[in-house]
């Protein structure tokens, strides 16, 4: 994840956007923040979606793992 100073930074952009607007320079700023926070958290939500094990009642019962193909 991002660090906190990074997303303290993305909430008071987007404060000041809705209170009085960005120069060309914090939107741009606003942008690369935002990608960065979603490449982040689509990195750390593919780890723990690569991390989850499925597990149906014929292999609880058997003890034995399927493979998938």
């Amino acid at each position: 994840m991002l660090p906190k100073e990074q997303i303290d930074r993305i909430n008071a952009l987007a404060r000041k956007a809705k209170a009085e607007g960005l120069t060309d320079e914090e939107k741009e700023e606003q942008a690369a923040l935002r990608k960065a926070y979603l490449d982040a958290f689509r990195a750390q939500f593919r780890q723990m979606m690569e991390q989850i094990e499925f597990v149906d009642e014929e292999t609880v019962a058997t003890g034995e793992e399927k493979q998938f193909s």
